[in-house]
């Protein structure tokens, strides 16, 4: 079992598309919406016990509804 698999996401905030936790270069976590493109910050770790917590944080910050939307403003 992947170890981010028992972290529940919620569907996008803006857009009620699936959002997927990714994984960036073996140093930061995020959490993206898979329609829209919106996303999470990304946050950094260091060893595997911080990737952890740093998963768990960006999916509270996702099911939040604390995103970032890269796409043309109003």
């Amino acid at each position: 079992m992947h170890p981010f698999e028992e972290i529940d996401l919620q569907d996008c905030p803006l857009c009620q598309g699936a959002g997927c936790l990714e994984e960036e270069g073996g140093w930061c976590v995020y959490v993206q919406c898979l329609d829209c493109g919106c996303h999470t910050a990304e946050l950094a770790y260091r060893d595997e016990a911080e990737r952890q917590e740093m998963a768990r944080r960006v999916a509270r910050h996702w099911n939040l509804g604390k995103v970032i939307y890269p796409g043309p403003g109003d």
